[in-house]
């Protein structure tokens, strides 16, 4: 059983930075490919970023390239989403997923594996 659990969302001001984590275990980290992804009550799941099981050549939203950073420890079966200059438009629920298959995947039917989800807050 894969189990994926976030942690690191919170409330913070325009301007502030955040890292979310997420823990992966029941599964051979290393061969796991991760994404991130948010959504609000009002709009399907987004895309935020991805990275390969390498860690090289992650993909960004348009709307986060340039602001937040994901990253993988390997050792530690985890992924970052480090998330700096935030906006109040990046207010949402925060969502780890992973997948065996395809490497890079924006939709998010491509991910097996989801976390519970954490909520991030920023305010004007």
């Amino acid at each position: 059983q894969v189990q994926l659990v976030e942690s690191g969302g919170g409330l913070v001001q325009a301007g502030d930075s955040l890292r979310l984590s997420c823990v992966v275990s029941g599964r051979t980290f290393s061969n796991i490919a991760m994404g991130w992804f948010r959504q609000t009550p009002d709009k399907e799941r987004e895309f935020v970023a991805t990275i390969s099981w390498s860690g090289l050549m992650p993909v960004y939203a348009d709307s986060v390239r340039g602001r937040f950073t994901v990253s993988r420890d390997n050792a530690k079966n985890t992924a970052y989403l480090q998330m700096d200059s935030l906006k109040p438009d990046d207010t949402a629920v925060y969502f780890c997923a992973a997948t065996t298959g395809v490497v890079l995947a924006r939709n998010p039917r491509m991910y097996e594996y989801w976390g519970q989800g954490t909520q991030v807050t920023v305010s004007s």
